[in-house]
């Protein structure tokens, strides 16, 4: 049987490994931290997750639960290691970062078929290939693939959100809810309307690095830097992360002017991100505008916001329907890479990536999700975007067919889509025989 190899050990990478191995296949899964690191990265662990620590929600009537669904009937390697290091974060699932790369990283070690590589990719690999390096793929394998592809890479720069100790937050002026409901996993900084004011003015006018003509940077929509989204317009803000709907201060008992959300980074609580707070800031101007947020003028700063690049491939341009090279069939890309844009993302992108090279070896044809679902929907954005602008994308009703006939209320409706692209991802499953051989073999 012939090896399969897998470069890049992040979510893609580990979920398209052992989607691969889980059919039979023998699996050269290959890395390069620790022997080479990125600007970006920590650590040496598999899946470490370097921007926010949340999957997002797992209300199947949002964009996102509806994925994780999807990414559960395909045995997804992401959601069982989230399951077993997730911390408190309300409907959304969020997850103690360290532990979840450890149990990532020992699915991937322990599994008997694949066999873990420590070193860098500089060429693409010959025979049946997933190629998952992400954002930051080097730039020696970025020419390789810029070589078989031709004139299809692009590249964009994103920004990482503070993280504050809990123990240096003002629970006196901070409070504990979350918007809408009554859980108490985020807490929330509220500012007046003279506070909100002030602190506008300190962020526009606040020093940033100039490293790059960020004037041309192509920022993913998603993902602004907060210091972008205040250039936009004075109350931007107040309609974005900071947007203060859902709240009551408790010392006042009205809804503040605008409200800065902290979520917690580690199942203990000692860590909280800056929800939304992605920035290009210098480390002494951060320092400077985020300690004017009341609750946070004593904050200690466990991680600066920062900036990297990030490359991703025009997939319309350069790629197959399936995501491989139209040159080589059995070369397959995935993840962020591709222009999907989030975790669950590009982790759903891997599984599709080790299921469609598993049927390529076979002589099969590659297979893709129905439209009608989150995962398929994506992917005929992915082919069927223009060329000539393509941008990331993440998972989004707005991608998905309207139903004929379909209830006026919004929460029945996405209720109603959900459960069509929960029964059309099950069907198309069980048509095309995708269960793996391992977890058919349990079923009694």
């Amino acid at each position: 049987m012939s090896l399969v190899t897998v470069v890049g050990g992040g979510l893609a990478g580990c979920e398209a490994a052992l989607a691969l191995a889980e059919r039979g296949r023998s699996v050269r899964l290959v890395e390069m931290r620790p022997v080479r690191t990125t600007p970006a990265h920590q650590t040496a662990g598999l899946g470490e997750l370097v921007c926010t620590n949340s999957f997002k929600s797992e209300r199947v009537t949002t964009a996102h639960g509806q994925l994780k669904r999807e990414m559960k009937h395909l045995e997804s390697a992401l959601l069982a290691a989230a399951g077993e290091s997730r911390v408190p974060a309300g409907a959304a699932l969020a997850v103690d970062r360290e532990l979840f790369s450890r149990a990532l990283t020992r699915r991937v070690e322990t599994h008997p078929r694949i066999e873990l590589v420590r070193e860098e990719v500089r060429n693409l690999p010959d025979g049946p290939a997933v190629v998952a390096t992400g954002p930051l793929t080097s730039d020696a394998l970025a020419d390789g693939i810029a070589a078989e592809l031709g004139d299809g890479g692009l590249a964009f720069y994103d920004a990482i959100a503070p993280i504050v100790h809990a123990d240096s937050v003002d629970t006196g002026v901070a409070f504990a809810a979350g918007r809408y409901r009554q859980d108490a996993d985020y807490l929330n900084c509220p500012l007046t309307g003279t506070e909100y004011d002030d602190f506008i003015g300190a962020l526009r006018a606040a020093d940033i690095y100039e490293g790059h003509d960020w004037e041309n940077v192509p920022y993913f929509e998603g993902c602004l830097p907060i210091e972008v989204m205040a250039a936009r317009g004075h109350d931007t803000l107040r309609y974005g992360p900071m947007k203060p709907v859902g709240l009551r201060d408790p010392r006042t008992g009205r809804r503040p002017h605008a409200v800065v959300q902290l979520r917690r980074e580690d199942r203990a609580g000692q860590m909280w991100n800056l929800v939304g707070f992605q920035t290009r800031l210098r480390t002494g101007e951060q320092r400077r505008v985020f300690t004017m947020i009341p609750g946070l003028g004593e904050a200690e700063f466990l991680r600066w916001g920062s900036i990297h690049r990030n490359t991703y491939l025009n997939f319309p341009g350069c790629l197959s329907p399936y995501g491989s090279s139209r040159g080589r069939p059995d070369l397959l890309f995935a993840g962020q890479l591709t222009g999907v844009e989030g975790y669950t993302e590009s982790a759903a992108s891997g599984i599709v990536a080790g299921i469609n090279l598993d049927r390529l070896i076979d002589g099969r044809e590659p297979v893709l999700p129905p439209a009608e679902t989150m995962l398929g929907a994506l992917y005929r954005y992915l082919r069927e975007a223009d060329p000539d602008d393509f941008q990331p994308m993440n998972s989004n009703w707005g991608l998905v067919d309207p139903m004929p006939d379909a209830p006026r209320k919004k929460a029945l409706r996405r209720e109603a889509m959900a459960e069509r692209a929960d029964l059309s991802l099950r069907r198309w499953i069980e048509s095309e025989g995708l269960v793996p051989a391992s977890a058919a073999a349990a079923t009694p």
